[in-house]
This record gives structure tokens, sequence and C-alpha cells, in this order.
């Protein structure tokens, strides 16, 4: 197994912020526990109103995550199955420009590299079906709240998020946040005894990314500064 020492890989803000990304194959190789508590304990710092730090996480791996991702996968194939549906709404109802353009380009560039043809809803079914395996990543996080919390702490819960993806690359880690977790709540509640109380906002593979995927070779385009910001007074 491989140490905690080996994971510790020096990284500026900068240089963990840029090189994160939404990696979709992962290697076996496993993510030790106490690495995972670093990761956690630093992501903590994140900001959140008048400091009540919302935010809940239940990592996963070994058995616990194998049982999950069988019993997940077998229900994303099963027509007849009746529990799916998902807690909150993380698309708009109507899309509209740019985010649709956005949207389809990253979906076929990524189903460009894996070789599926528009239209092959069996290979897409297949390609959204490894989510559940965490892409093959060792360690699976989930994210959730009290439900009774409102909008700014999902704002809150976001920040940290951010910070467990920007801290993993500090370990020379890779991470991938899954929202397809959401649609199978139900399942995901009774295999880590989330109470009712909560609500599952996320998952997220941890891991090592595997170099050879091709899938790995997705780069994913950002719009430009000038694009989203307005400068006043400057």
């Amino acid at each position: 197994m491989a140490s905690e020492e080996s994971f510790s890989r020096p990284l500026s803000a900068l240089d963990a912020v840029r090189s994160r990304r939404s990696v979709r194959a992962f290697t076996a190789e496993p993510v030790p526990r106490a690495v995972v508590e670093q990761i956690l304990e630093a992501a903590s710092r994140a900001p959140s109103g008048s400091n009540i730090q919302p935010w809940k996480v239940h990592a996963v791996a070994g058995a616990a995550r194998e049982a999950l991702s069988a019993e997940l996968r077998a229900t994303h194939f099963d027509p007849t199955d009746d529990q799916a549906g998902a807690e909150y709404t993380y698309y708009p109802t109507q899309w509209f420009e740019p985010y649709l353009a956005r949207r389809r380009k990253i979906g076929w560039d990524l189903y460009g590299l894996l070789g599926i043809a528009k239209g092959d809803r069996e290979a897409m079914a297949h390609q959204h079906a490894r989510n559940y395996d965490f892409f093959g990543a060792p360690v699976g996080l989930f994210f959730t709240m009290d439900r009774r919390m409102e909008q700014g702490s999902w704002l809150d819960v976001g920040m940290f998020m951010e910070n467990v993806m920007v801290a993993a690359r500090g370990f020379g880690l890779d991470t991938c946040p899954q929202a397809a977790f959401i649609t199978y709540h139900r399942i995901v509640r009774r295999h880590l005894a989330i109470p009712d109380t909560d609500i599952l906002l996320s998952g997220m593979a941890l891991g090592h990314a595997d170099p050879e995927a091709p899938e790995n070779r997705l780069e994913t385009e950002r719009a430009p500064v000038a694009d989203f910001t307005r400068f006043h007074g400057f």
C-alpha cells in the first residue's frame, strides 16, 4: 500500500486550482484514510455564513464502496426499478444559450474520445453507469447537509467541495464531482445510513487519474475573463 508521504506533492495554490479537472478514469491505487482526513481538514477552512459549517461528508471505500456501486449499477440498468428520483433539480428545465452549446460540446468531445457515436444510446448508458463505480476511483465522497438549511448554505457547501478538489491536487490526486448520485439518493442513503433529515447534494470520486485512459485527454474550454466580468471603478 502506498505510504502517506508518497502522496505529498507541493503545489502552489494557483497550480492546484488550474490543474483541477473532472477525471473520468482512475487507477485502483488506494488512498490512505489519513490522506482523506487531511484533505477534508484543509477543506474545512472554507468560509460559511456565521461559521455555521453546514457540510457533512460520508467517505466510502473497500467493501462498502463495492456494495454500493453494485446496487447502483444494477438499478441503473433495470427499467422496472422505481428507486430513481432526484431530490432537487440540478439543471434548468429549459436550456438556453450560451449554456446549451457548452453542455453539448463537452458531451460530444467526451464521446468522441471514447469512440461513442451520436445516437448510440446503449454506449452512452454504459458510460453514464461508470459514475456509479466512481469511474474506478478507490474512494467515494458524499456531501450532505441538513435539509432545513437555506440557499446560502448551498453556497457554503459548494465552496467546501471546491476546497476538497483543490486540496486533493496538493496530494497529487484527482477528483470528479458527480451529481449523478442524486438520482438514486434513496440507495445511497440506505447504504450509508444518511438520515432523512439530510439532503444528498453530490457525490465525488477521489483517487489517482489513469494516464492511459482516453477520456482523461478531455480538455474543457473556459470563457475568457472579459466574457463574464464587468469591472467598475478600475
